[in-house]
């Protein structure tokens, strides 16, 4: 298909005001249609979830229908699928349920190159039951992490792996199957973070192999809120703390309290938009979903050889997003000069790439640049040349001062 940015970004009320978005790894702007459905949601006759009155089989309907949706994106199945506040939240709650069953000479691998999100939980709930922390190191020149990486802080006591699906900061798509492989080779499970990864590219849990996969809707388009996903075989062997009335199924006992249907509704509204995007797709939603993220990925991925074909020619700039195999997200630093001064100068000419680490401060760290990490430009499925022309201008003039 021949991809209508235009189009797409004719749904996104946020762009009239004129600014270039490359802040979408942080959070992307929403189409029209899912601020309707989370309105429509919040002021509709809705309860708590039930088969009694209309509105509480609204409700049942809201989060059926999002496990759904999800189950069609991630390539999942939707008893699986547990709904919380963020995937940090999730990751955090998730982690201090499976360390009920570590102790001492137990061992945990985390990356340098993941969010803290997908590191700090693990670090935390290890050490509190006395197991292992093993880290695995990525090249820095290159930003690659390989299997090779993890397999040499691997040993037969390891008892979780934890992997980005890729990094929010630099891009790097590691290998995931092939860490998967080697984590279940050994008994140890696969915490895969992919919350940047989801936002790129089509994703299948099952073919990535992880046991947990965590995401956000909010950076594919959708409400703030956040997603795991498991083989709900896997969810049922765990226990994790929760109210005495509240509901032992899986995946609700994993879902404290009441579930926010307003973001739920929200979430589906973001997937059917995202089907969308590939208006001569056939099949199922997912086969749909699949030729459409195929689209976005490809259009992405235009305009980041082109992006990368402009930093290439101006002086005093590093790229630092190197890998092979990366996501359409640039780290840039600037020689002898913050990036936060060119964050606010883009910011002034309506430009806007923020700049520090984002919450991937041991790969900032890895990388040599402190907690300071750099300018950060990302590319979403409504970003246009035009968006790329005037960063590469802004980014012309701002060397251009010294």
């Amino acid at each position: 298909m021949s991809y209508d940015v235009a189009a797409v970004r004719a749904c996104f009320p946020a762009l009239r005001s004129g600014t270039a978005h490359f802040d979408g790894p942080g959070g992307t702007q929403v189409p029209d249609v899912v601020g309707r459905a989370v309105a429509d949601t919040l002021t509709s006759s809705i309860a708590n979830r039930g088969q009694t009155t209309a509105a509480e089989r609204r409700a049942e309907e809201v989060v059926v229908g999002t496990r759904s949706a999800l189950a069609d994106l991630l390539g999942a199945d939707p008893r699986g699928l547990v709904f919380g506040r963020s995937a940090t939240q999730l990751t955090f709650d998730l982690a201090r349920t499976l360390a009920g069953g570590w102790g001492p000479g137990d061992e945990v691998v985390v990356t340098r190159l993941d969010h803290d999100a997908n590191i700090r939980p693990w670090v935390i709930a290890a050490e509190a039951v006395g197991a292992t922390v093993r880290w695995a190191g990525f090249d820095p020149a290159t930003g690659e992490l390989t299997v090779d990486d993890v397999a040499r802080v691997l040993t037969d006591r390891t008892r979780l792996v934890a992997v980005t699906g890729a990094s929010n900061l630099i891009g790097t798509r590691p290998p995931v199957a092939g860490i998967a492989a080697l984590a279940h080779g050994t008994g140890a499970l696969l915490a895969v973070d992919g919350v940047h990864l989801t936002a790129h590219a089509p994703v299948d849990v099952r073919a990535l192999g992880a046991d947990f996969y965590t995401c956000s809707p909010y950076k594919f388009l959708g409400p703030h809120c956040g997603v795991l996903a498991a083989d709900p075989a896997l969810l049922e062997t765990l226990a994790p703390a929760k109210l005495l009335p509240s509901s032992d199924a899986v995946p609700e006992r994993f879902e404290l309290g009441t579930l926010p249907y307003e973001l739920m509704a929200g979430t589906t509204a973001a997937i059917d938009f995202l089907v969308g995007l590939d208006p001569e797709a056939t099949g199922t939603r997912r086969d749909r979903l699949l030729a459409s993220l195929a689209a976005v990925e490809a259009h992405e991925d235009a305009l980041r050889e082109r992006l990368e074909e402009g930093l290439a020619a101006l002086p005093g700039l590093r790229v630092r997003s190197l890998a092979p195999h990366r996501t359409p997200t640039l780290l840039v630093t600037f020689d002898g000069r913050e990036a936060a001064e060119a964050y606010r100068f883009l910011a002034e000419r309506g430009v806007n790439a923020p700049a520090g680490h984002f919450y991937a401060i041991e790969a900032s760290r890895w990388l040599g640049l402190a907690d300071t990490g750099g300018l950060r430009v990302g590319l979403a499925p409504y970003t246009d040349s035009d968006d790329v022309d005037r960063l590469l201008t802004g980014l012309r003039e701002f060397l251009a001062i010294r």
